[in-house]
C-alpha cells in the first residue's frame, strides 16, 4: 500500500492498567494491519474508544468520551470496546454514530468487523455473552518507544463477585494465558529493552487455576526469574486469600521480584467486609502481612479502600482510620463507594449520604498521605536504585525505586541528559521524594 494511502486509527483510553494495556495490544494489532495510530486530535479512519464500567460513573463518562470522539470525527469508523460495551451494547449501539461494539473479546476479529460495517453500510453488535469465553485471548505484544516498564497480562476474569463490583459481567470466567505464551512475550519484552515487566490480570494470583499440570502464579514467577536480562519483575494486584504458602516461597526466593506487594483491603470493618463479600476478615489480612513481613524486611505494602459502602456506620469507618494506620502501608487508594447499577450492594439500604463519604474520604487520605511519607522518609540516607522512566522538561529524572517509591533526581552536574530505561544508584534524600 502506498504511504500517501496509509490509513489511520487514534484511541481513548479509559479505566484501569488492564483497559490501557489491551489499547496498546491493539494498537500494535493496527500496525501489524498498516495502519498509523494518531493522536485522538488528529484525522482518523478508525476511532477506538476502550471504556470503563466500575461505576455508574464510569458508564456516564464512556458516553461523554463516544459522543466527544464522534463528534469530533463525523467521517471516521466508530469503535468501542471494552468493559461498558461488554455490559451494555444495545446501550452503546442506540448513541448516533458508534458503527461498531466490541466488548472484551473477539478484539482479533475487528478487521472482519469493520469490513462489515463498511460493506453493509450499518451499525454492528459483535458482544457474545461473556460467560462463553472459554480461553484467553491472545493480543499482539505492545511496542512504545520509551522502553521503561512494560504489562503483561497473564490472567482473564473474575469468579468472586463482591456486592459492590461488575467486572464478572464485563469480563467472564477465570481463563489463564497459556504459560508458553506468557513466557516467550516476556523473552521478547526483555529482547526488546523492558528491563522491568509488571504481571497484571483481573484476578492475577489466580493465574493457572483452570490450566491444570501444576501451573499457578508461584510456577510462572520461578519461571520468569530464569529470563536473562530481566532486572525487575512486579505482580499487579493480588488479593488477600491468594497468597498460598507457594506463592509467598516464590516471592521470598526470586531474585527479580520487587519488594511492593499490592493486597486490596476494601475495609477495616469486618461487618462491611461481609456485607461486600469479601472472603476473609481483619485478622486474616492482618495474619497474612506478619506473614510477608517476617519473610521479607521493609516490604512496600498498598491497598485499595472503598469508602461510604452501604451502611458504613462510624464506628466501621473508625475502625477501617484504626486499621489502616496498624497496617502501616506504603500507599493507600483511596476510592468513596459508587453505585453499580446491577449489582446487589447498589439495592442495599442505609446508602451514605455524598457529605459524609466526601467526609470520611478526606479523614482516611490524610492517613494514606502521612502513612506514605513515613513509610518513604525510612529510605532516606540508604542506598538506592531507581529506574529512570522519564525526563522532564527541565532534564530531572522521575523513577521508582524497586519499593515503589517515586524519586525526582536533579539534571546531570556534567550537563548529559538522563535516559528513560536507564538504571542509577543514588543516596537517596529528602530532595528526591516526592512527598505528598
Amino acid at each position: 500500500m502506498p504511504l500517501d494511502s496509509q490509513k489511520t486509527v487514534c484511541f481513548v483510553t479509559l479505566g484501569c492498567k488492564v483497559n490501557q494495556t489491551e489499547s496498546e495490544a491493539m494498537a500494535q494489532l493496527f500496525r501489524e494491519a498498516n495502519y498509523e495510530v494518531v493522536n485522538a486530535s488528529e484525522e482518523a479512519d478508525v476511532v477506538v474508544v476502550n471504556t470503563c464500567t466500575v461505576t455508574n460513573t464510569g458508564d456516564s463518562k464512556s458516553r461523554q468520551v463516544i459522543r466527544r470522539m464522534i463528534k469530533a470525527h463525523p467521517e471516521s469508523v466508530v469503535v468501542v470496546m471494552g468493559c461498558y460495551a461488554q455490559t451494555a451494547p444495545g446501550e452503546v449501539l442506540g448513541i448516533d454514530g458508534v458503527d461498531l461494539v466490541l466488548g472484551t473479546q473477539d478484539r482479533m476479529k475487528v478487521f472482519e468487523w469493520i469490513d462489515r460495517v463498511q460493506a453493509e453500510k450499518a451499525p454492528q453488535n459483535a458482544v457474545r455473552d461473556i460467560w462463553d469465553a472459554e480461553t484467553f485471548e491472545e493480543l499482539p505484544q505492545l511496542r512504545e518507544e520509551h522502553r521503561t516498564r512494560a504489562m503483561l497480562k497473564i490472567q482473564e476474569g473474575c469468579n468472586q463477585f463482591c456486592t459492590y463490583c461488575i467486572i464478572p459481567y464485563a469480563r467472564g470466567p477465570l481463563r489463564s494465558r497459556l504459560p508458553e505464551n506468557a513466557l516467550a512475550e516476556a523473552q521478547r519484552l526483555v529482547e526488546e529493552g523492558y528491563p522491568e515487566i509488571v504481571l497484571t490480570g483481573i484476578h492475577t494470583g489466580f493465574y493457572g487455576q483452570d490450566l491444570g499440570q501444576g501451573w499457578n502464579l508461584a510456577r510462572l514467577v520461578r519461571e520468569l526469574d530464569k529470563i536473562d536480562g530481566l532486572r525487575r519483575l512486579r505482580l499487579s494486584s493480588i488479593e488477600p486469600m491468594e497468597f498460598t504458602d507457594d506463592l509467598i516461597e516464590s516471592i521470598v526466593s526470586s531474585a527479580k521480584l520487587c519488594p511492593h506487594l499490592h493486597i486490596p483491603l476494601q475495609s477495616g470493618s469486618d461487618e462491611v467486609l461481609k456485607r461486600m463479600n469479601r472472603p476473609y476478615d481483619l485478622r486474616e489480612y492482618r495474619d497474612l502481612l506478619e506473614r510477608l513481613r517476617q519473610r521479607i524486611p521493609n516490604l512496600a505494602v498498598t491497598t485499595d479502600i472503598i469508602v461510604g459502602f452501604p451502611g458504613e456506620t462510624e464506628a466501621d469507618h473508625a475502625s477501617t482510620i484504626e486499621f489502616a494506620k496498624a497496617c502501616k502501608f506504603a500507599g493507600i487508594h483511596v476510592f468513596p463507594y459508587s453505585k453499580r447499577k446491577g449489582t446487589p450492594a447498589a439495592e442495599y439500604p442505609d446508602q451514605v449520604l455524598k457529605k459524609l463519604k466526601e467526609q470520611r474520604v478526606k479523614e482516611l487520605i490524610k492517613v494514606a498521605r502521612d502513612s506514605q511519607n513515613r513509610f518513604s522518609s525510612q529510605f532516606v540516607g540508604s542506598s538506592v536504585e531507581v529506574l529512570i522512566e522519564k525526563v522532564d522538561a527541565k532534564g530531572w529524572a522521575l523513577g521508582h525505586t524497586p519499593h515503589y517509591i517515586q524519586v525526582q533526581i536533579p539534571c546531570r552536574e556534567d550537563g548529559r541528559q538522563w535516559s528513560a530505561g536507564e538504571f542509577i544508584t543514588i543516596i537517596l534524600s529528602e530532595h528526591n521524594l516526592r512527598l505528598s
